[in-house]
């Protein structure tokens, strides 16, 4: 069973994430705000974190840089969250160290092939690759 860790503080997106992840039989480990993530993320070790990037305090794309840069969590995939839909957007998740990034609303089918690419393709996390839907092909 994979455990993702939700970092998200609008409501409603954080009930439709945590029941995709929990209907694909995932184990969701919720945080609200950055840090509550930044703590997660090291103290329970997540296979994967799911991290919206319009937080309060401090910013996903701040948090992500944090988990890139120690070396406790590096290695664990993120996929940036965001309504922000530009590739400018997309280009700052990246360099922040997202492997890969989703524009909300999430789709399902959208989710689970971003997650599973990270999650079972061997080095997939080191690849910034867009996901399915900004694909150009």
């Amino acid at each position: 069973m994979t455990a993702v860790l939700v970092v998200e503080d609008n409501p409603a997106n954080l009930k439709l994430t945590t029941l995709l992840l929990h209907s694909a039989g995932h184990t969701v480990l919720i945080a609200v705000d950055a840090e509550t993530g930044l703590r997660l993320a090291r103290d329970e070790q997540p296979d994967l974190i799911l991290m919206d990037i319009q937080l309060p305090g401090m910013d996903g794309l701040a948090a992500t840089a944090i988990l890139k840069h120690d070396p406790a969590t590096a290695a664990i995939p993120v996929i940036a969250l965001s309504a922000l839909a530009m590739k400018a957007d997309e280009e700052r998740s990246q360099s922040a160290g997202c492997d890969a990034y989703i524009v909300k609303p999430l789709r399902y089918k959208e989710l689970y092939a971003v997650m599973e690419r990270l999650l079972v393709e061997p080095g997939a996390a080191d690849k910034q690759v867009a996901p399915p839907s900004l694909s150009t092909t």
